[in-house]
């Protein structure tokens, strides 16, 4: 009698891909980037010898096949032991989460974006300008059309992550003299290209790994092929504008959501090192102020995650909100953010001085955790967001 093994793969989870060996091996370097204003080279090719970077390609094209649900869990990780390095992270999974919420509903031409991360690509997000409060609905970048269909990119793009990595750069720019323009022209250039220009200019106080540099397109060229859209500018119901939201949104309130976490354990942890001799000696876990801050902290956080997961699993269960979509998007971005900032402050007070001193973990989180009020978007843009969703747009 013989017996056969069957051997079966499965899929790692978030917890066992970024298991606590590897995120502790993460927090360690991550004061010394900050430290140092480096980028995070060894943290990105564990991540890759890991597969991270596939996490949200289909299994055919050599990824982990995740949904987003999955991604969220896993950047909430990532970012309690490294914000920089999963904020810089974000700006790849963005682009390959915009190509599988547009394959998930039938539309393939960002499938070359999952087929190329699959391979190794390491894609970069150069969207952002300075000046240009717009966003996705309109360029200071010029996309000058080519003879053979494609176009040549001439701009400055800001808050460039992943900068000394990325292999493939998704960027858009503003087409003024085709028959049809104006027309917002999204497409793909290679970082071999000659036009591409990358300033050494990240000195920040927070997220300094991240490496976010600016990006110079001297007439950069995206080839027919790697042409993705041409959109009319201003707001647009384009699917691929709707999966650049949704993605950048989720996956930025993910990241910071972890830095909120991660403060509230350091806070749990000093309130019962920290002593008080008013109290004879006691640990301040005991002190009424000091327990009312880390509940407050705590209750602010709690609300963050379900919301998280509830979006997430709408996005990848294609539940149609309709319009209501942006208002929900942005709602938990900034709720997110703001709930992040707000724990940190809790969990500095909680603390006490020392976390006023250059290399302490929650000194950095603080830091950190500011940059959120800078993504898109914004509070104030967001509040016009919901208020066009609850009340109608304000008549002309």
């Amino acid at each position: 009698m013989s017996a056969t093994t069957e051997t079966t793969t499965q899929t790692p989870t978030p917890e066992s891909l970024l298991d606590d060996d590897l995120l502790e091996r993460f927090r360690a370097r991550a004061a010394e980037y900050d430290r140092d204003n480096a980028f995070f080279d060894d943290d990105l090719e564990e991540l890759r010898a890991a597969g991270y970077l596939t996490a949200l390609v289909p299994v055919e094209h050599g990824g982990l096949g995740w949904g987003l649900v999955d991604a969220v869990h896993a950047q909430m990780r990532l970012a309690g032991a490294a914000p920089a390095t999963a904020l810089a992270v974000n700006m790849h999974l963005v682009w390959t989460g915009v190509a599988k919420v547009l394959r998930d509903r039938g539309d393939d031409s960002l499938d070359f974006v999952l087929r190329e991360a699959g391979a190794g690509e390491v894609f970069g997000f150069g969207i952002s300008e300075a000046g240009n409060d717009l966003m996705l609905f309109g360029s200071r970048t010029t996309a000058e059309p080519q003879a053979d269909g494609g176009y040549r990119y001439a701009g400055r793009k800001i808050f460039t992550s992943l900068s000394p990595a990325w292999t493939r750069l998704g960027t858009m720019g503003l087409d003024s003299v085709s028959s049809d323009a104006p027309k917002l022209v999204y497409g793909f250039i290679d970082r071999e290209d000659p036009d591409v220009r990358i300033l050494d200019d990240w000195n920040t106080m927070g997220m300094r790994a991240s490496q976010s540099r600016t990006t110079v397109l001297d007439g950069a060229y995206a080839a027919p092929d790697r042409i993705v859209r041409r959109l009319d500018p201003g707001p647009n119901a384009d699917p691929l504008v709707f999966g650049i939201f949704a993605n950048f949104e989720l996956l930025l309130a993910a990241v910071y959501t972890g830095i909120g976490r991660r403060a509230l354990d350091l806070a749990v942890a000093a309130a019962g090192r920290r002593t008080s001799m008013k109290h004879d000696g006691r640990p301040l876990a005991h002190d009424p102020d000091i327990r009312w801050r880390v509940a407050d902290a705590a209750i602010a956080y709690d609300a963050i995650p379900p919301q998280l997961d509830a979006v997430a699993r709408d996005l990848d269960e294609l539940v149609d909100h309709g319009a209501a979509w942006f208002a929900k998007l942005v709602g938990i971005k900034v709720r997110a953010t703001e709930t992040a900032k707000h724990v940190v402050d809790q969990a500095v007070r909680v603390s006490g001085g020392s976390t006023y001193f250059a290399g302490s973990e929650l000194g950095r989180l603080y830091r950190d955790v500011l940059a959120g009020i800078f993504h898109p978007s914004d509070d104030e843009s967001a509040h016009a967001t919901v208020a066009n969703a609850w009340l109608g747009p304000v008549p002309d």
